[in-house]
């Protein structure tokens, strides 16, 4: 995270030309799939400070987002071959997201280029040449959208362009369609002379790329692949036939396999071993120490302890049953306990913290209100627990480094590869492979630099490095552990006068600089200081909390946790009132209304989701309007039977505004089930709703795995649980069985929002609200267990 900040900082100051597309045909620095003859464009987003120089657009229209991006000269570069074939260099991780497919489908319907024609090659990590490439903050979409529709039509005009010149017309009668172009007569219909696009490659290079404003957008109607949900998934058969390549499906000549042994507590320092033991098992070639770093901030470094390398990961892991290892105690981190240290947050929840915004009285208002409602929601740390476990394959020799692994990002992690390594990053090679799910953990490349130290221990062979589930479990970067604290003052009519929520959480910064105890401004971001209620006194507090482990992102980050409290706490504090949930949800929102956040309070330093706001303002019609769409189809309001009720939660992240609706079912023995959940999303321009779909589909499985069952605990300064029949999730058993999707249809000038994260958040507050619904029973811890007692 700080290192995607200082990039962003970085970026931002730098002065970037306006031009979004350049014809790079001829570079000598385009190689790979794209290095034969033929147009190349490469897709460049200006900076910050560019962007706020940008024009609108004047020929797009009125639907066209402003396609505002987030780094600084990142490229993207597309070519057409002689053949005709076109390929996209995916700058992206692709992690079931569907980046790899739903990128190329803007950039071929833009283009007119024929689906089936159309490749995709994986970029190794290279930020000076492919730009930012962190595959995270449900960025790749939201801010490629219209650059890649740039390139598409960029193209499509300079091969028609090339078209008009060989047959002497002018280019307004031409016409792409289909991977060609067709010659058009003075009525514009089609003569029956037409031209393929790889016959026009050549020429098109020569040519300049059009300017921004002379470029053509194709309107929604006539859109080929966007928004269809038809467009075949660009690695599905690979996938599906089992050859699709994944971290540990690398090989290479002489490749050795290794495991490691790592400090339970964090802190903890390698003593001394005994590998006499691991050698005598049969394939176990050699043991190593693996040096960690152990002064904090530790940022991204491995954690140290022993290696087992043999010659397949089987033997490996016996070898590391037979080691003998001793390591120095913790003196800071030994005595965590999460029981204890939530006892502990919550006192500090109930004392004032520091307070980061501050509108109207609040102290007043709550002294002077009717009623006061008052309490406190907690969350266990959670682990990414991506399906496939953390796996990296590095080959260190003749001075220079190779590394293959699913990571989402690359660019880091060769940054540190060469540090780690005293070597010169250009001879730093970093292969992204597919990735089996990330959720944030995979943007860390602690194992990727341990496989890289290890290939250098045994002489430069290729080592393949293979965390087990035990391992992940054990040493992940873990999201943080939080009590939120909500309070809400009614005045005589009910309604609510004043809102102060405090947070106490050890903060993702503590991984990066020294731990204040004190969360930050991305923190405060994510569903604290921007809940957007139409209240005149609000206060928003942080007390402090120190971290005692790794503290990392996952899905959605501080929004899990926010939603969970903030949500919770509305539906309790409707029923303690006598109110129908939605409506005094509805009524909190207030007036349709776009936020004016100087007027409301909102800290200077407030973080958009790395955005400008103009683009993006909080528009609360937008947010009452999935709340209306959610509950209308759910059945809001309905009578249900004994045991099964109706939850209901919204939030508002990465600009996106999502509510879901939850039918619970508890049965006879207290097991929640959840037959049916409805989510109604606005995300902005939207490309592949098969995908996004999919995506909230996901969350929903996701968020009643956390909302249910996934915890992480901590005893002595070592987690508790080892595997998934101790951090469990949700199982073909129980699973929402129906997950209904609304996408609201983008409205013209609405900028794409993020998608990949946003659908997570209110799940499990809408989960706690059906099952109160359904027994009476208020859940406001999470995990909550599967049962009702």
């Amino acid at each position: 995270m700080l290192h995607y900040l200082k990039k962003e900082a970085e970026k931002a100051e730098r002065k970037t030309s306006p031009a979004l597309i350049e014809n790079v045909s001829r570079r000598s620095f385009v190689g790979g799939a794209l290095a034969a003859s033929g147009l190349v464009l490469a897709v460049r987003i200006p900076s910050a400070s560019a962007r706020e120089k940008l024009t609108p657009y004047p020929t797009g229209g009125a639907d066209m987002p402003h396609g505002y991006g987030s780094a600084s000269d990142p490229h993207v570069f597309v070519s057409i071959k002689p053949d005709g074939s076109v390929t996209i260099l995916a700058h992206r991780a692709e992690m079931g997201t569907g980046v790899r497919t739903s990128l190329p489908m803007v950039v071929a319907d833009e283009m007119e280029a024929d689906w089936s024609q159309v490749s995709i090659e994986q970029a190794v990590g290279d930020e000076p040449l492919y730009g930012n490439q962190d595959t995270d903050g449900s960025r790749s979409m939201r801010h490629y959208i219209q650059p890649m529709r740039e390139c598409g039509a960029a193209m499509r005009q300079m091969l028609e362009q090339a078209a008009a010149t060989k047959w002497g017309i002018d280019a307004s009668r031409v016409r792409a369609k289909a991977h060609k172009v067709a010659q058009l007569d003075d009525a514009g219909k089609e003569t029956g002379e037409t031209l393929g696009f790889g016959d026009l490659a050549e020429a098109a290079m020569a040519l300049p790329v059009p300017a921004r404003e002379t470029l053509l957008f194709k309107t929604p109607d006539e859109f080929s692949y966007m928004r269809k949900g038809e467009t075949k998934i660009t690695d599905l058969h690979d996938i599906t036939t089992g050859k699709a390549i994944y971290g540990a499906d690398v090989r290479l000549p002489g490749m050795k396999y290794a495991v490691m042994i790592r400090p339970a507590v964090l802190g903890e320092k390698l003593k001394s071993f005994d590998g006499a033991a691991a050698l005598k098992v049969p394939g176990v070639e050699a043991v190593h120490e693996i040096e960690g770093f152990h002064e904090a901030p530790r940022k991204f470094a491995p954690l140290g302890g022993v290696a087992v390398v043999a010659n397949s990961t089987f033997a490996a892991l016996q070898g590391r049953d037979a080691l003998t290892v001793e390591w120095e105690p913790s003196a800071d981190h030994a005595g965590y306990n999460t029981d204890a240290f939530f006892e502990e947050m919550s006192e500090t929840s109930k004392k004032p913290g520091k307070v980061i915004r501050d509108l109207g009285n609040v102290d007043t208002t709550f002294a002077n209100a009717k009623t006061v409602f008052s309490e406190e929601y907690r969350c266990q740390h959670l682990n990414q627990a991506s399906m496939e476990p953390l796996v990296a394959v590095a080959r260190v020799a003749d001075g220079k480094c190779e590394v293959w692994a699913p990571v989402q990002s690359p660019y880091g992690a060769r940054e540190d590869l060469a540090k780690a390594l005293e070597l010169p990053i250009e001879d730093v090679t970093v292969h992204v492979t597919l990735l089996g799910g990330g959720f944030g953990r995979k943007s860390k490349w602690d194992f990727m630099v341990e496989a890289a130290l290890i290939s250098r221990k045994i002489g430069g062979a290729p080592v393949l490095l293979q965390w087990t589930r035990e391992d992940d479990m054990h040493h992940s970067f873990y999201h943080t552990v939080s009590v939120e604290r909500i309070e809400m003052a009614f005045d005589d009519a009910g309604k609510v006068t004043g809102f102060r929520h405090r947070t106490v959480a050890p903060s993702i910064l503590s991984t990066f600089a020294p731990d204040s105890g004190y969360q930050f401004n991305i923190e405060y971001g994510m569903g604290f200081v921007n809940t957007p209620y139409e209240i005149a006194n609000v206060r928003c507090e942080n007390g402090q909390a120190f971290a005692h482990t790794r503290i990392g992102w996952l899905r959605s980050v501080s929004n899990v946790p926010r939603a969970f409290a903030v949500q919770s706490a509305v539906a309790e504090a409707a029923h303690a009132m006598g109110r129908d949930h939605r409506e005094f949800l509805l009524e909190l929102i207030g007036s349709d209304r776009i936020l004016d956040l100087k007027a409301l309070g909102y800290p200077e330093d407030f973080w958009h989701y790395g955005d400008p706001y103009e683009p993006f303002p909080v528009d609360t019609a937008r947010l009452k309007h999935v709340i209306n769409l959610a509950t209308e189809k759910a059945g809001w309001g309905k009578e249900l039977p004994k045991g099964q009720g109706l939850g209901l939660a919204a939030h508002l992240s990465w600009h996106n505004y999502v509510a879901t609706v939850v039918h619970v079912d508890v049965k006879d023995d207290g097991t929640i089930t959840v037959p049916h959940a409805v989510t109604a999303m606005d995300c902005g321009f939207y490309v592949n709703p098969e995908r996004i779909r999919s995506q909230v589909e996901g969350a929903a499985v996701m968020g009643m795995s956390h909302g249910l069952y996934s915890g992480i605990t901590f005893k002595n300064g070592a987690v508790e649980q080892s595997n998934f029949y101790d951090f469990e999730i949700a199982r073909m058993s129980n699973f929402p069985k129906v997950v209904d999707v609304l996408l609201v249809e983008p409205q013209p000038g609405r900028n794409a929002a993020g998608v990949g994260e946003p659908g997570l958040p209110p799940f499990a507050p809408a989960l706690a609200n059906g099952v109160f619904a359904a027994t009476g029973k208020r859940l406001r811890n999470m995990p909550m267990g599967e049962k009702v007692a």
